[in-house]
């Protein structure tokens, strides 16, 4: 019995500590590969350049634009799938029948199962030609139809983490606002969602970092124009989609090379400081709770 216990015990261990190394060996090859490029061109020039031409001579390598590009189509990512996704979660955690529940959380789950190449073709075969004959713009490929599309990716992770955390309220909770005279809509606006509110913004921030990191959608339904756009209806090409767009055409160890991984060192710094963000802010809610 003490061999099996040893035996779990350091491969548990082991299981814990790949996944660190795997993560650290993740960034150290970035960072291998990017850090180079700032020997050449200068940080604040690569990261507030409004220019991004690699192949021209001199190549131009500023990535605000691409930068922009994926901010913009994030938030309006955020816009769309966070209330669909918390305003599930609310109904099927606290409102919905047995019957119901059944139905709708196989379908929202669905959503995360789908391979994001399909969103990608519904996206520019059948959203952008839509939007492009509603709005009367040239192009339906833009930011408009791309955080559609990036909304409706997110909707489940968002709902599924947000009706965890709505579920994990504890029902004297519940009880003790309806015995204080409050009703359903009442107690889950007032109660249950602010008791929550730690988890949902998790699942928001978490939401943040799927729709900043999604490759194939932006790369197809986003237009592909690294400018910086003058409004929601414009084509942009977000961070992922240059590095996916471009990465096969260029010299290993090049300077255009270096650059991709330079933008891949951006972008990976913007999710790790978000997944902080994330994780401080939990903590202060529920440090505050602890106090009061």
């Amino acid at each position: 019995m003490k061999t099996k216990e040893f035996l779990f015990k350091y491969v548990s261990f082991l299981a814990a500590s790949l996944s660190i190394l795997f993560l650290l060996g993740i960034i150290l090859s970035i960072f291998k590969e990017g850090i180079p490029l700032f020997k050449e061109i200068n940080v604040f020039d690569f990261i507030f350049g409004r220019r991004w031409h690699p192949t021209d001579e001199p190549p131009d390598f500023g990535i605000l634009s691409l930068i922009i590009g994926s901010i913009s189509v994030t938030i309006g990512a955020l816009i769309v799938g966070v209330p669909l996704g918390v305003g599930s979660a609310i109904y099927v955690s606290e409102i919905a029948s047995s019957n119901a529940k059944e139905i709708l959380k196989p379908f929202i789950e669905i959503l995360a199962g789908i391979p994001s190449v399909i969103y990608g073709l519904f996206g520019m075969n059948i959203l952008a030609p839509i939007v492009r004959k509603i709005f009367n713009i040239p192009i339906g490929l833009n930011i408009f139809s791309t955080s559609i599309i990036l909304g409706i990716m997110i909707i489940p992770f968002v709902s599924s983490l947000s009706e965890d955390a709505l579920r994990s309220v504890s029902k004297d909770v519940r009880e003790a606002s309806y015995a204080l005279g409050a009703n359903r809509i009442e107690t889950i606006f007032k109660v249950i969602v602010p008791a929550a509110l730690p988890g949902i913004i998790a699942s928001i921030i978490l939401g943040f970092g799927r729709a900043i990191g999604e490759t194939m959608v932006v790369l197809m339904v986003s237009g592909g124009t690294a400018t910086i756009p003058s409004s929601i209806f414009s084509p942009v090409r977000p961070m992922t989609s240059a590095i996916a767009s471009e990465m096969g055409e260029t010299v290993k160890g090049s300077l255009h090379f270096q650059a991709l991984y330079g933008i891949a060192i951006v972008l990976l710094i913007i999710t790790l400081l978000s997944n902080l963000l994330m994780q401080w802010f939990v903590s202060r809610e529920k440090n505050e709770k602890k106090i009061y």
